[in-house]
């Protein structure tokens, strides 16, 4: 059986009374690296996947959501916790990344956003080469040949 709480009321009535994010909230997220790509997942419970909206400007990755919530015409709220919101978060990627090859995901509360890294940026094995590797050219001057003798020739190794 549930006991009443008085605290709990008083910290509820609190919180909504000093509470002074009334703009966009910021969405819980996780940043990894996986291979050749970035994966961001961020929560987002109950938000229509219509109202994501990822924008890339430059360098600069800009997620915003809204959570609506129905007004429920002649209902007689018990309690009401939740409550419609906007949520915004924005990220400056840097340099070596593929901005237009960003894609996107929503799926049971979850955003998930893939940021590959561009070709530029990836690692690279540069190969080194010796004075054995470098092939050597020797070029001889053809005297007193006829008209073929301004043809292009192989020059001889």
């Amino acid at each position: 059986m549930a006991t009443y709480d008085p605290f709990r009321d008083l910290d509820r009535l609190a919180m909504g009374l000093f509470d002074t994010r009334r703009g966009p909230r910021r969405m819980p997220m996780d940043l990894y690296r996986d291979g050749d790509h970035y994966v961001l997942t961020a929560d987002l419970p109950g938000i229509d996947p219509g109202s994501v909206d990822i924008d890339v400007d430059g360098q600069l990755l800009t997620i915003r959501a809204e959570r609506t919530l129905a007004a429920g015409d002649g209902v007689k709220w018990i309690t009401r916790e939740r409550e419609a919101a906007s949520f915004l978060r924005q990220l400056n990627l840097g340099q070596g990344i593929d901005t237009d090859n960003i894609a996107a995901t929503y799926s049971n509360g979850v955003l998930s956003v893939t940021i590959p890294v561009s070709e530029k940026a990836k690692p690279r094995k540069v190969e080194v080469k010796t004075d054995a590797d470098t092939p050597i050219l020797t070029a001889h001057e053809n005297r007193g040949e006829t008209a073929q003798a301004d043809a292009p020739r192989p020059v001889e190794q």
